[in-house]
Order: C-alpha cells, then structure tokens, then sequence
C-alpha cells in the first residue's frame, strides 16, 4: 500500500495528526489504528529506555529508533532531534543521519545543549544565542537536503520567540513549531504564522493548555498544520503496564489480569502472523513451511 507524502499531506486541507510512538510495535498499533503520519517522539523514546526527556540517550540511540519504526511502518516518520546533540555540526551529522534513516521531517529546537523538557521543569529553559541558533537551523537544513523538511522548534517566549521564527524561516526551516509555553493564546501563534508565512507544528502534550484548546478548527484558523500527539501512546501504554504488573505482583490470579487484555489471537494479528506467513509461502516450499 502506497502512503501519501508528508509534503502532499500538508498539501491537503486539515490537520494532520502525529502520534508519538518509539518502536516498532508502538508505530504499526499507529499505522493499523489510521493516522497518516507518526512523530518519533524523544519523550518516548527516552521513556522506553527508563530515562527522562533530558538528551540523555545519544543521537546514535535516536537514530536506531527511527530505523525500528521505519522497519515495522511506511507511514511518513516525523522525528524529535532535540537540539542536534550538540553544536551546528553535530546537528548537521544528526539531521543527515536521520535522512538515511527514512525520515519524512525532523524537529529541532534552540535550547541549550543538553535539553530540559519544558513540561517537565518549572523554570523557563535556556535558549542559546540567536546567531548561534540559526546557525544550527542551516545545518540541519544541509544535513536534510531538499526533500527532508526541517521544522524549527523555539522554546523562546512572546516577541523574542516570534524573532527566532522568523529568522529560522530565512535560515530555511520548513516549519515553525513553538512549545507549549511560547505563547499564552491562539492570536498568538496565528501571529506567529503570519509573520513567518509557513505552516506551524503544534504538540497537544497531555496536560497542557494546547491540548485543551487546540481544537482542529482553532488549529486550522492559526495555521497550525500538524499536531503532534506526541505523550499520550507512552502514558497510555504505561499506565496499563504499571496497573497489570501491580495487580500481578501483589498476588492477584493471572487469569483475573489477563481478563482484560486483548485476546491472543487479536495480537497475533496486530505483529503481523499472517502477513509472515503469506510471506513464507512464497519464497519456501511447501514441505519446509513451519
């Protein structure tokens, strides 16, 4: 099955919606539930490998992630680069690898290296020098090539955050994606759109005033022409994680835990059984077949 492109999805009326997913199982539960694009969130990813969104995991363990999603998913991958890992050449060798890779678009944002999530520190973060920032933005742009798109993320406020917008678009960013806390209003960002004359990216991490608000009609009147949904596959999966696993440490039946699961056949399904088995009957003899 063929997939329209990220670029003929923004192309399209609507708002795409992203959901973040951090392996393979995680992005074909994406692809079987109908999304048309996937962000491989550095939230989750960092979540999946027991660590905080903190730039802790390596641009190398970001990279192998995309690989995994890209394995099990032929959906257009959006993927979170963080800062880059570093300085403008880090940047550039990230943003290049991820193209190897088979992304469709990766975000990078202006914080200081290493990161700090904004959601997760109560303090406003640092945010490095503008000439220092746009510098990065030509250098992912260049590690991308032209059919990658490179999406700005500022984790600036107010007016110093609609500067860094505009100045990342003249530096060749596709998008412009503020956080959460950049602005206070949706006249805000449809501001920031208008300035900048490019589509923005919104993420409606759970929790915050964005995903409230941000209906797709608000979203679409500000310009907003992806939404990442980039926290709520990784809460999802671990709430039900932690209550099986309590429920099952405490002592209760197996069977009276496992009542609420999917069925086994059901998961069968959603790895992929009988589309490998299709498979193995095509290239293998009949009497080889397991």
């Amino acid at each position: 099955m063929t997939h329209p492109s990220l670029t003929e999805l923004i192309a399209r009326d609507g708002v795409i919606h992203a959901p973040g997913v951090w392996d393979g199982l995680s992005a074909r539960i994406a692809a079987q539930a109908g999304f048309a694009a996937v962000c491989a969130s550095g939230f989750a990813i960092a979540a999946a490998l027991g660590m905080p969104d903190a730039e802790v995991f390596t641009a190398t363990e970001g990279i192998d992630a995309v690989r995994k999603i890209r394995e099990a998913c032929e959906l257009p991958i959006i993927a979170d680069i963080d800062t880059g890992y570093g300085n403008a050449i880090n940047a550039n060798r990230t943003a290049a690898g991820m193209r190897r890779a088979g992304v469709a678009a990766v975000f990078m944002e202006d914080q200081v290296s290493p990161k700090r999530c904004p959601i997760c520190v109560g303090d406003p973060v640092e945010v490095t020098p503008l000439a220092e920032a746009t510098g990065k933005v030509r250098a992912a742009k260049d590690g991308l090539g032209e059919d990658v798109l490179l999406i700005a993320r500022t984790d600036a406020v107010g007016d110093a955050a609609l500067e860094r917008a505009q100045a990342y678009v003249a530096a060749g960013a596709d998008l412009i994606m503020p956080v959460s806390k950049t602005f206070r209003t949706l006249a805000e960002w449809q501001r920031c759109h208008e300035l900048t004359g490019v589509p923005l990216v919104a993420s409606l991490t759970a929790w915050t005033w964005v995903e409230r608000e941000f209906t797709a009609e608000a979203m679409e009147r500000a310009g907003i022409k992806i939404a990442l949904v980039a926290t709520h596959g990784i809460l999802a999966a671990a709430t039900a994680i932690r209550d099986s696993f309590t429920r099952l440490a405490a002592g209760e039946p197996l069977p009276a835990v496992s009542g609420r699961y999917m069925e086994h056949e059901d998961f069968v399904d959603l790895i992929g059984f009988p589309e490998m088995e299709e498979r193995q009957r095509t290239y293998l003899p009949a009497s080889l077949e397991v």
